[in-house]
């Protein structure tokens, strides 16, 4: 990488009608305010569609995009979605919050996909199919899915009947039939998604501005991945997982994190030579240019968890081979765009993977000053093949962390920085900008000088997250040229 920097924000923080953010007039805003900027990156976090809690590292599926993240504006200009309808949602929508936001564009989607099939003969509709054929190896599956999850009022699939719990072929057969009508209409949603997001990330990409996305390493239990490779997973003869996935204690928490997701059976993937996470990252890179393997760790070995702990405490570490995989996936691509998401508990074995096939590392300044001079979050400690961040997606914004911070370790920021007053959170946004590190990424929320009440996610609650959105406007030219100074200072637009 040369030296760059860029933003985190997930597109669901925009500014947008029903508490959602969308991919249409504000994300392209979003993307002028980076170019104003002399930014060269935009992150993003998973972009599936999300279930229970609405976290996008819990997604419905690994492959599909999120639904709600698409534009009815654009659909109207479609034809696809009358404008008197949507101005009516919209006026009826204020003060509404982010989980009634979904059920409502959900309704106008529906809405939006009967009109789009009542009328077969537009030239969209040749773009449709062509689409569904290219993508027809996760789309079918996931269509099913969730069209039997909307029938089943919610349920996860290990509450559906046997039959289609164990996929039986007729069972199959039998409910695409019955279920065509709301199958199509997955189908168009993930159509109208892809539509929206192809020619953002092209609007992105010709202003040089590069996508920085996110491959979580688990999919989600009650997920279209799972039900449709159930030999792909550590499960029971009824379909239940056996064991689970989290972290043991660690600085978020001190009974550690139980995610909850299965644990794949990797001898099965090796088996196949790992075709099913090759399809994976195959399919992420047309979502995005980089891509940020989240708990990369769990590559080396992970936190085997048996199901039905109440904790992430009496897990065990499994060896997994994340090697062989890595080396099939560079056989099969000249680069891995990779950045290693290797926070928590770090073993030698852990480095050892990422610097044998060259991944950068992350580096936290929140997590800086609890330590002497020997800790590796410390700007003299950094290294070029690197991402440098002020705090992650799962940190409080630096404002926020600034003020909840003891008096002992306020003491040894002030005395890092040299302020006995410091312009909180623009110092840590400025060391971060001079770091060695040749990527920076700055959370839009620091951005803006927010604090803890904009924070993003909080590991271990399960709600309250994933809702924060950005005001309109908030980002004011002032601000951009601010970042431009600070960019063209340390020598950071040469990523552009």
């Amino acid at each position: 990488m040369q030296r760059a920097c860029g933003i985190l924000l997930h597109p669901t923080a925009l500014p947008g009608p029903f508490h959602i953010g969308t991919l249409g007039k504000e994300a392209y805003l979003f993307v002028d305010f980076l170019i104003k900027s002399a930014q060269s990156v935009w992150q993003i976090l998973p972009l599936g569609p999300t279930g229970y809690g609405h976290s996008p590292y819990n997604a419905l599926s690994a492959f599909a995009g999120n639904p709600a993240l698409v534009d009815l504006k654009l659909l109207v200009d479609y034809g696809d979605l009358d404008r008197s309808r949507l101005e009516e949602a919209v006026k009826d929508s204020v003060g509404i919050d982010f989980q009634q936001g979904h059920a409502v564009k959900s309704t106008l989607l529906r809405e939006a996909g009967q009109e789009f099939f009542r009328r077969p003969l537009m030239a969209r509709h040749e773009d449709y199919r062509l689409f569904c054929n290219k993508h027809a190896d996760w789309l079918e599956d996931f269509s099913l899915f969730m069209a039997l999850r909307d029938h089943y009022g919610g349920q996860a699939w290990s509450e559906w009947p046997e039959a289609l719990r164990r996929r039986d072929p007729e069972a199959l057969r039998e409910w695409r039939t019955k279920l065509a009508e709301s199958c199509r209409l997955h189908r168009y949603q993930q159509f109208v998604f892809n539509e929206q997001w192809s020619r953002l990330k092209s609007y992105a990409n010709l202003h040089g501005i590069r996508i920085f996305g996110d491959i979580p390493i688990f999919v989600a239990y009650d997920s279209a991945d799972v039900w449709a490779n159930q030999e792909l997973f550590q499960l029971d003869d009824q379909g239940r997982a056996t064991e689970v996935a989290g972290v043991p204690p660690d600085y978020f928490s001190a009974t550690g994190q139980l995610w909850g997701n299965p644990l794949y059976r990797w001898e099965r993937l090796a088996a196949d030579d790992f075709r099913w996470w090759l399809r994976r990252f195959s399919h992420q890179l047309h979502f995005s240019d980089l891509i940020r393997i989240d708990h990369f760790r769990g590559f080396q070995a992970c936190w085997s968890i048996p199901a039905g702990e109440n904790t992430a405490v009496n897990g065990r570490w499994v060896e997994v081979p994340g090697r062989a995989l890595f080396e099939k996936l560079r056989t099969q691509m000249k680069d891995l765009p990779v950045i290693a998401e290797d926070l928590g508990v770090i073993t030698p074995e852990v480095e050892k993977l990422r610097d044998d096939f060259g991944f950068p590392g992350m580096l936290i300044l929140q997590f800086a000053f609890d330590s002497g001079p020997g800790n590796p979050y410390l700007p003299g400690n950094h290294t070029a093949n690197s991402v440098v961040y002020t705090g992650t997606h799962d940190n409080d914004t630096t404002l926020g962390w600034w003020q909840n911070l003891a008096k002992p370790q306020k003491d040894q920021v002030r005395d890092y920085l040299g302020e006995r007053r410091p312009d909180m959170p623009w110092d840590m946004i400025r060391l971060a900008f001079a770091s060695i590190a040749n990527l920076c990424i700055i959370p839009c929320q620091d951005i803006l000088g927010l604090d803890t009440t904009a924070r993003f996610n909080t590991p271990g609650r399960a709600t309250g997250n994933w809702s924060w959105q950005m005001a309109p406007n908030a980002l004011t030219d002032t601000l951009a040229e601010r970042l431009a100074r600070l960019t063209e200072k340390y020598h950071r637009t040469r990523g552009r």
